[in-house]
């Protein structure tokens, strides 16, 4: 070995080894707090509304929308929507407060969990239409209602609720009906 390699031989070392215990304490485990403190836990998931328009056999838009108590708006256009892609935007905080309000006032929190083929209420049947899925997160309290339109027995409060929330999001930007 000559003595230009004994030379690097530390320094190629040393880079070795910083890179060895930089790699390790990526990996490490998060620390839990010492002493009479508990462990910090996840925070509860935010307040949220999310709705979700699947096909149809024709051209029905087809998209997802979420608004979060902050007043952010997200859109993903699928298909049949002016703009496909996701998209943002805000609107004001105390709109979102007033739709939960609207939704809670309205009855969400106590509709079933799915209008569709085969479920109570839904003996009357048409097929080739689309179903809305809602989900709502508010105060503690998670609800998700699945809502096929072919279900003639789905109340007509649900399918308002639905133009609200596309109404309050802001979607006809995007959807361009």
């Amino acid at each position: 070995m000559n003595w230009v390699h004994r030379r690097m031989l530390p320094r190629r070392l040393t880079l070795v080894v910083a890179a060895a215990l930089a790699f390790a304490c990526a990996r490490r485990a998060p620390e839990v707090p010492m002493g009479d403190s508990e462990p910090t836990h996840q925070a509860p998931a935010a307040d949220r509304i999310f709705l979700e328009r699947g096909s149809c056999f024709g051209t029905c838009p087809v998209y997802t929308v979420s608004l979060d108590r902050s007043g952010v708006v997200r859109f993903e256009g699928r298909r049949f929507v002016a703009d496909t892609g996701v998209f943002s935007a805000v609107v004001p905080p105390m709109r979102v407060d007033s739709l939960l309000a609207e939704l809670e006032a309205g009855g969400y929190f106590r509709f079933a969990d799915r209008y569709v083929a085969g479920a109570p209420g839904c003996e009357r049947y048409a097929t080739d239409l689309p179903t809305v899925i809602i989900e709502v997160r508010a105060g503690g309290r998670t609800k998700r209602v699945e809502h096929d339109y072919g279900c003639a027995g789905a109340p007509e409060a649900l399918s308002a609720m639905e133009r609200r929330i596309d109404e309050v999001a802001g979607v006809g930007t995007w959807v361009g009906r």
